[in-house]
């Protein structure tokens, strides 16, 4: 179920964990993705492949919510195989798992190998986020955009914490470039909530 935010006059639901797969770049069939603990009820049973290196079986593993791939994560850590995704992707799990501390200490590792990680960064906003530390998920999520500044849903996360904070100009100006951005069917996620901040800031006038 997606993590509702409570919003000025409606609510909005929170684009979600993004994995990282090997590469640092945002990955256009990712921006639809609402939920943070998406779950995929025709989860195949997966077999070890001798083909498949620690880092690409964790991968697959975790594509079919089988816990092995966290088994396989860290073996990838152990050989240096993608460290710092390897790392971000344990975190987005152990977050699933209702495990925050170990969530936010893998996401840390991630970043001590690559400080500027896009999906860590990005993951760590929405932890914060979702824990209501607004302050922290703004500086992450800020980070991501400068890493990544054509994924959309860092500035739709954006605007929905600068909304809550009542920053409400800059809200509009995050809400709009993530418009901007995003494929067509997703710009109406923004539409309701620019309508909603622009009589918000009219009735405060």
């Amino acid at each position: 179920m997606a993590k509702i935010i409570k919003f000025p006059l409606e609510s909005s639901k929170k684009y979600g964990f993004r994995k990282a797969r090997k590469k640092n770049k945002p990955n256009p069939e990712d921006y639809g993705q609402l939920s943070l603990f998406q779950e995929d009820p025709e989860a195949k049973i997966v077999q070890l492949s001798p083909d498949l290196s620690p880092f690409e079986q964790a991968l697959l593993f975790d594509e079919n919510q089988d816990t092995r791939a966290i088994d396989f994560y860290q073996k990838a850590i152990e050989t240096g195989e993608h460290v710092a995704d390897a790392y971000c992707n344990l975190g987005i799990l152990f977050s699933h798992s209702g495990d925050r501390t170990k969530a936010v200490d893998n996401f840390t590792r991630s970043l001590k190998v690559d400080p500027r990680h896009f999906e860590a960064h990005y993951n760590l906003g929405n932890l914060y986020s979702e824990a209501g530390d607004l302050d922290l998920a703004r500086l992450h999520y800020e980070i991501a955009i400068t890493t990544a500044p054509e994924f959309p849903n860092s500035f739709y996360n954006l605007g929905l914490v600068l909304a809550i904070k009542k920053e409400f100009k800059s809200a509009i100006e995050a809400f709009t470039k993530f418009r901007e951005l995003a494929q067509e069917e997703e710009k109406s996620n923004a539409d309701d909530v620019l309508a909603s901040l622009k009589q918000t800031m009219i009735n405060q006038a």
